[in-house]
């Protein structure tokens, strides 16, 4: 088989596939099951990255199910007073999207392991046992589809 039929062939094969799995993404919009969608954080030098992902996800597809699972050094963003590097508060974006439905999770290892006390924190957090294990959990029994920017 030449290089040309080898291309005619896999676009014939293929062609139908992604039209079929695009389908299936529109059906299953339209059927009423919104992305669900954890981000991971554990660096909160990449905290506007994701905070800006999450808003464009959400300006996208406004019924999206967003989780922000925060441990380590990615809790920090969530503390109260905590700024980007242009002295930007996070607060602000954290509160808008908390009011589009986002959760801010923390985690209570990390708390336990830096000898932090849930009250540095902003109210908009929510805390979970394991950072870690809860994005285990939103996997493999929510069905949740991972992001680590």
């Amino acid at each position: 088989m030449n290089v040309n039929s080898f291309h005619s062939l896999a676009i014939a094969i293929l062609t139908p596939m992604l039209l079929l799995a695009g389908c299936a993404t529109a059906d299953l919009a339209a059927n009423g099951h919104p992305d669900k969608v954890v981000y991971h954080v554990n660096d909160s030098t990449v905290a506007s990255d994701v905070l800006r992902n999450v808003g464009n996800h959400l300006d996208v597809n406004p019924q999206a199910q967003i989780v922000v699972v925060t441990h380590a050094r990615g809790v920090d963003f969530l503390m109260e007073g905590a700024k980007d590097k242009n002295g930007n508060a996070y607060n602000v974006v954290v509160e808008t999207l908390a009011g589009r439905g986002v959760s801010f999770d923390v985690c209570e290892i990390t708390l336990k392991n830096r000898k932090l006390d849930r009250k540095q924190f902003i109210p908009e957090s929510v805390f979970v046992p394991s950072g870690v294990a809860e994005i285990a959990k939103l996997q493999a029994r929510g069905g949740y589809a991972y992001l680590k920017p």
